[in-house]
């Protein structure tokens, strides 16, 4: 006797909590949780249509962002995001966020310096912080999240700590978080 085959929906097993960074209101009835790549193109092109998903619905979402640097493919994702966690360090992880997605073919040393400066961070600090990889821990924690919830590429979005399977065009993400909202 055969049995039908069943499909089990990935879910977020590491909750949301107050040391993630978010954007959005706190109390959003739906949570987007992006597991991201800074270096991955696919990520990229997510970049903008999250950003607008949180523009169209400011009340209704919160973003969260979690490193998953894929170091293999991509030489400087985990530079990237110990960039971005310095930058959090003082209060700025979103505008290092931003520069880096809008930047994605700057990410090298050189220019990645470059980005902290413009963004009027210390860039001799930060520098240093990356070359010592005082932010590694972080990153390896976000990553070991995603794993343990069944990441295995950039961008994965959890809705409401439930696995997104569709795409990221912005029409389909107003959709998910609409349907999410509304349920």
């Amino acid at each position: 006797m055969t049995t039908p085959l069943q499909v089990t929906t990935a879910r977020l097993r590491i909750p949301v909590t107050e040391t993630d960074h978010a954007r959005g209101p706190a109390d959003a009835p739906v949570t987007i949780v992006e597991y991201g790549d800074f270096q991955c193109r696919f990520c990229g092109a997510a970049y903008p249509n999250l950003h607008e998903v949180l523009r169209q619905r400011a009340d209704t979402v919160r973003l969260v962002y979690r490193h998953f640097p894929i170091a293999n493919v991509h030489p400087y994702a985990e530079s990237a995001a110990e960039a971005a966690e310095s930058a959090g360090a003082r209060g700025r992880f979103w505008e290092m966020h931003d520069w880096l997605y809008e930047h994605q073919d700057q990410l090298d040393p050189v220019h990645l310096s470059l980005g902290v400066e413009q963004l009027g961070l210390p860039p001799e600090d930060v520098d240093a912080e990356v070359g010592r990889h005082a932010h590694a821990d972080r990153v390896r924690r976000d990553f070991v999240g995603g794993i343990r919830s069944g990441v295995n590429g950039t961008p994965t979005l959890f809705v409401n700590e439930v696995r997104h399977e569709g795409g990221y065009d912005l029409a389909e993400l107003l959709a998910v978080v609409d349907a999410t909202a509304t349920a």
